[in-house]
């Protein structure tokens, strides 16, 4: 066994990893993109594919959903409603807490989206066992949840 995966750099690799696959991703939208038609960003393709299991999501949903901060969320929302992709509106409730809501042509980008997600997690996975795949998620997993308080 290397030295390399005795003693891994994990930060590195995590954030290393980010970051490349993020310009993958980059990358993929660009390619995909046309001039008459706009490939969702993957922060975008992730508002859509969560409404379409919460439609009407408050905005907090969201980001605890997607997470991302307060502000992150509302800019994510606020360009994707350009698109007409999604709609804001108050909740009858509660005016200070806006929901938001799929619209037709936002409900329109998930089926070229969906074998998209498909063919990077194939090829994300590609040359790893099931069982080596489990471990990485329960890693990833156990990232995400760590207890961030000082």
């Amino acid at each position: 066994m290397s030295n390399a995966f005795k003693n891994p750099r994990l930060i590195f690799l995590l954030n290393s990893a980010q970051r490349s696959l993020q310009a993958w991703m980059t990358a993929l939208q660009a390619q995909l993109s046309t001039a008459d038609e706009v490939m969702p960003t993957p922060a975008q393709a992730g508002l859509l594919f969560t409404l379409q299991q919460t439609d009407g999501a408050t905005m907090g949903q969201l980001s605890r959903a997607l997470q991302l901060v307060p502000s992150a969320m509302s800019g994510l929302v606020q360009r994707t409603e350009a698109l007409d992709w999604v709609a804001r509106h108050p909740d009858p409730e509660d005016g200070r807490t806006q929901r938001v809501w799929l619209r037709p042509a936002g409900l329109a980008q998930l089926p070229r989206l969906k074998p998209i997600t498909q063919r990077i997690n194939r090829q994300l996975s590609q040359g790893f066992t099931e069982a080596e795949l489990a471990v990485v998620a329960r890693w990833l997993t156990h990232v995400q949840q760590l207890d961030t308080t000082p």
